[in-house]
């Protein structure tokens, strides 16, 4: 199973697991929900689709790695206390509150999202003392004498022995109480996230040529070489604030990422004809629609890697514009309830007081809303944006209707619709431009590789982007209509769909 089939099948659990009946119990008692064993390589997101499913169900997550836990900090320390058994007081042992199950209660308190998972990872590589209590908490959802609150799914996950000395395999009892999901690394799926996360160009585009280095676990003189899914992801911000500082990323760094000799040397030399390219194609020329003859004639006679680079760097280009214009779209939808409350208020009340009171409380919430999720563990990077983004709006409203010194319902209505249309306008230019470069660029690649794969692989590129796909589904583009319809429907066009899938691209 891949990564992102596991995921669905995690979220789906977590769904049934929550589902209560009329009575508000819970359809699966907590006695009968089996903990999720997720067992998979390292590196391939694990950890990264737990955040995921909280950030899309709106639950809270909290996180540990057993690999630190001793016996005393999984079930915490004991203390003498004194109970009366038939009038007689006898001192008993009694344990604190595990820290883990203590997590679990401040993140509650403090968040205000009372359901959750518990997410512990390495849970196969406990020492032999924790051991038995982990048998006891995979039944009973118990740490000595404390409960995992209802309400909290239980998902754990480890590696496969081959990859982890320290594991050790779970006997049949303990693989009984669980739902065990094995997870391969899979490329394919992995290149949708990565679409979704911005990944850099050069590990793209390398990965399209070299399949086979997306994961690596092998043997050499000097130990265990190894490329992982995480690597590839660190390395790819690790690329871009280097750009963005100028400091020169040399072999030397990616290593520490990817760390094969093999892949980091190949990926170098790759890195650096990737940014040549950069260079010599002009990508801004190309996006405003005004490539040289030379340029022209440059990527027609390219080399197959050649081709894919440049593909993959005017796919980024373009794809960064209309992330931004979905971006600003998204804030603008949010405010229109807000705005259709103050619209009410103006024709009900006379002075500002009251449409200023809207702002703020809206502006609070997104704070507030933004602090649980962030508190929870479930705050995605798309959430933040979008949160603080409505937060400072609304606050800008405020100083926006204060230095205006309006009286009145209606003039703050009328300031605060001005800054309103203002942000429409702007996102109108950013849809256009974008609109633009991407007519643009569909046009250089149909006239420079008309006889290669090119248009195809782009269109594929085009439809699986979550930004992309959503920017022409809101907005439509007629040359991308065209192109895909030409995909579609020419028996060239079913030739190259047909060699596009055998490339896994």
């Amino acid at each position: 199973m891949n990564i992102s089939a596991a995921k669905q099948v995690i979220k789906d659990t977590v769904l049934i697991y929550l589902k209560k009946n009329d009575e508000g119990d819970y359809c699966i008692p907590v006695v009968r929900q089996r903990p999720i064993f997720l067992l998979g390589a390292p590196g391939i997101g694990k950890t990264a689709i737990m955040e995921q499913i909280a950030s899309e169900l709106g639950i809270a997550l909290v996180s540990y790695s057993m690999t630190h836990h001793t016996r005393q900090s999984a079930l915490g320390l004991p203390y003498i206390t004194k109970k009366e058994f038939g009038g007689k007081e006898y001192p008993i042992t009694e344990y604190t509150m595990s820290e883990i199950i203590a997590s679990v209660y401040e993140t509650i308190e403090n968040s205000g999202i009372s359901e959750g998972i518990l997410f512990l990872d390495e849970i196969n590589c406990v020492s032999e003392t924790l051991g038995p209590s982990m048998l006891q908490f995979l039944q009973y959802k118990t740490f000595g004498r404390h409960r995992v609150p209802d309400g909290w799914v239980i998902v754990t996950a480890g590696n496969p022995p081959e990859y982890n000395r320290s594991v050790r395999e779970f006997d049949v009892a303990t693989l009984d109480r669980l739902k065990v999901i094995s997870v391969d690394p899979d490329l394919k799926v992995w290149r949708e996230y990565a679409y979704g996360k911005n990944i850099h160009g050069a590990v793209l585009g390398y990965l399209d040529v070299k399949k086979d280095d997306f994961y690596v676990m092998e043997m050499s003189q000097s130990g265990r070489s190894y490329v992982t899914a995480r690597g590839w992801e660190d390395l790819s911000e690790m690329l871009k604030l280097c750009e963005e500082e100028e400091i020169t990323a040399d072999e030397t760094l990616v290593s520490q990422y990817l760390r094969s000799d093999r892949v980091s040397k190949d990926f170098s030399a790759y890195y650096d004809m990737y940014k040549k390219y950069k260079k010599d194609y002009r990508i801004s020329d190309i996006l405003a629609g005004q490539p040289s003859p030379g340029i022209i004639g440059k990527a027609s006679n390219a080399g197959f890697d050649e081709r894919l680079s440049v593909l993959g760097m005017l796919f980024d280009a373009v794809c960064a514009d209309m992330r931004n214009a979905m971006e600003k779209a998204d804030l603008i939808s949010n405010l229109k309830p807000v705005l259709s409350s103050i619209k009410q208020r103006a024709t009900e009340e006379k002075d500002a007081d009251g449409i200023i009171s809207i702002l703020r409380a809206a502006s609070e919430s997104a704070s507030k809303r933004m602090h649980s999720l962030k508190t929870a563990g479930a705050l995605s990077d798309e959430d933040r944006r979008k949160l603080k983004g409505s937060s400072v709006l609304y606050d800008d409203m405020v100083r926006a209707v204060n230095d205006a010194s309006c009286d009145s319902a209606s003039g703050a209505f009328s300031v605060i619709k001005q800054i309103y249309e203002k942000k429409v306008s702007v996102l109108r230019k950013e849809v256009e431009k974008s609109s633009v470069e991407l007519s643009n660029v569909i046009s250089f690649v149909r006239e420079a590789y008309k006889d290669g794969n090119e248009p195809v692989i782009l269109a594929t590129k085009l439809t699986s982007d979550l930004w992309s796909s959503r920017f022409i589904a809101s907005f439509g583009n007629s040359d991308y209509e065209e192109l895909a319809r030409d995909m579609e429907l020419s028996e060239r066009g079913n030739d190259l769909k047909e060699r596009i899938l055998n490339l896994e691209l």
